[in-house]
């Protein structure tokens, strides 16, 4: 049995400091795949990150930024689940409830796709999920550090490469056509 999750779809990536701006129509996937998922009966997981830190200038629990989108907000899931990790495993009930459901293969989509929703499909995929990630369905933005700069087009592409790894990769219309199938 399949779950979605819906990783960080918080305003941070809207309005806040991290405004997501790669792939163009990540949010519409989402929500796409969301309404596939309801449609279908598989069981939908919204996870939602908050700092540790009550000062911290992103995901401040509390703050509007936080929040999860007003879309997914709207829409049908069978459990929230709030973390504190890249990861939506370490610290949460996740594989608890994945556990309880009977899951056995994990669908991800969200942001950011080279932090929590890489992270968590790695995890998953060591704790022996059968896992999906849709390719338009997360996304990033462009990053400049000490290291180097990386436009979000290349930073998207390399993690759906590598990725490939740990999960199936496809886009969120083939996930909805093996969905529908079944």
């Amino acid at each position: 049995m399949r779950a979605l999750l819906v990783i960080d779809v918080q305003n941070e990536y809207f309005t806040g400091k991290l405004p997501v701006s790669h792939p163009p129509g990540s949010l519409a996937n989402i929500l796409k795949a969301m309404d596939a998922a309801a449609a279908n009966q598989i069981p939908v997981a919204v996870i939602r990150h908050a700092a540790k830190a009550e000062t911290s200038p992103v995901f401040r629990q509390g703050s509007p930024e936080w929040e999860l989108h007003p879309d997914v907000e709207k829409r049908h899931r069978d459990t929230l689940i709030d973390k504190n990790w890249p990861d939506s495993f370490t610290d949460t009930n996740l594989e608890e409830w994945l556990k309880g459901n009977g899951i056995n293969t994990l669908t991800v989509c969200g942001y950011m796709t080279q932090m929590c929703c890489d992270t968590t499909a790695r995890r998953a995929f060591h704790l022996g999920y059968a896992v999906e990630f849709l390719s338009d369905a997360t996304g990033t933005l462009s990053f400049t550090n000490e290291a180097g700069t990386v436009t979000d087009e290349e930073l998207h592409r390399a993690i759906l490469v590598t990725q490939c790894r740990f999960s199936k990769v496809m886009k969120t219309d083939e996930w909805i056509s093996r969905v529908r199938r079944k």
